[in-house]
């Protein structure tokens, strides 16, 4: 009887998990109205100096496009920058990401953002209580 037989060979990797802090920080960077792939793959670049897509993909718990808006979004804001890496065989460059701006810079930019929102919100609210003057409270 001739059996055939199968190896699979996989390579050992680490996976990084995010502490309690780091997962109460998601959250609180998604409560202020950060998108969850956005703040996740912010939280696992702040605990490296630079990651792959893959590894980001792998410790941030994200699906590659999830990366791939996440990334994108990162860099828009200048807080990211990327550089492409020629693999050790053939095969497509891979992408490389670390933080360019210190996470305090990136926080004090999202207080920004959040003030001038309600600034804004707090005028046309304004803008509003002169519409509803004494002749439509009636």
């Amino acid at each position: 009887m001739n059996k055939s037989v199968r190896r699979i060979f996989t390579k050992e990797e680490t996976i990084q998990i995010f502490t309690r802090q780091e997962e109460e920080f998601i959250s609180l960077l998604t409560r202020a109205g950060t998108k969850k792939s956005v703040a996740a793959a912010l939280v696992f670049l702040a605990g490296r100096k630079k990651a792959s897509s893959h590894e980001i993909e792998r410790g941030a718990d994200l699906r590659q496009p999830e990366v791939s808006v996440a990334m994108k979004a990162l860099i828009r804001r200048g807080w990211v920058a990327s550089r492409k890496i020629s693999p050790p065989c053939t095969g497509r460059p891979a992408k490389v990401f670390e933080l360019v701006k210190p996470v305090s810079e990136i926080l004090d930019s999202i207080w920004k953002d959040k003030v001038d929102a309600l600034k804004e919100q707090m005028v046309l609210i304004g803008r509003l209580k002169e519409f509803a003057g004494p002749g439509l409270n009636s």
